[in-house]
């Protein structure tokens, strides 16, 4: 009952977070309503019992692609005057999400210790439970029935991750400012890496 309770909670949540993402006029309250969806599902994915990307949905998409985004939407021409000055309009909306986000946490915990909820298959009956843990089967499937996929999903963004580099890098041509070489660097002598300059009383060096 508990596990039914907390999926149907964390579902309009997460839709309703969604909603406001797309809704919200201010790139920072989107950002912010974008967070709450992702915590929103990693709670659905605590339920059916994957922990593991419940793990990964916090840390790599709250924890680095929502904070980059907030980052970047910091960096625009953002009236932070008028944010300061509905701050305390807002505190009440910001109160009550806080206290639905303790509400979620509690819930999640009971739901979680109560154990995941029975996903059904096609022919219409439970899911065997199997005696290892998620992270387990998950490195199974990965590593064995999808290897040649995931091994091939690996190399195209590495072959991507090279060619990026490769259309950004600019070779500069011999002479030009910050061209360096390396071997004439390795054969000069003390005497001709530095100079001594005498500069008249107020005159700067010429270089």
């Amino acid at each position: 009952m508990i596990q039914t309770l907390a999926f149907y909670l964390f579902a309009f949540l997460v839709i309703a977070s969604g909603v406001f993402t797309i809704m919200a006029r201010n790139p920072v309250h989107s950002v912010l309503w974008l967070i709450l969806a992702f915590f929103n599902a990693a709670g659905l994915m605590v339920i059916v019992g994957a922990e593991f990307i419940a793990a990964l949905l916090v840390i790599v998409y709250v924890g680095a692609v929502a904070v980059l985004f907030l980052f970047v939407v910091m960096m625009l021409d953002i009236d932070f005057a008028e944010l300061r000055a509905g701050f305390v309009k807002n505190f009440p909306l910001g109160i009550a999400i806080a206290l639905v986000l303790l509400a979620e946490l509690v819930l999640g915990i009971g739901a979680y210790r109560a154990g995941a909820i029975e996903l059904g298959v096609p022919d219409g009956g439970a899911a065997p439970l199997m005696d290892r843990t998620n992270i387990e089967s998950l490195g199974a499937v990965l590593y064995g029935e999808y290897l040649f996929l995931f091994e091939t999903a690996g190399l195209i963004l590495l072959v991507a991750m090279v060619g990026a580099i490769v259309l950004t890098h600019r070779e500069q041509p011999k002479g030009a400012r910050g061209h360096q070489n390396i071997d004439k660097q390795n054969r000069r002598r003390p005497n001709e890496a530095t100079e001594m300059k005498r500069p008249e009383v107020g005159k700067g060096v010429e270089l």
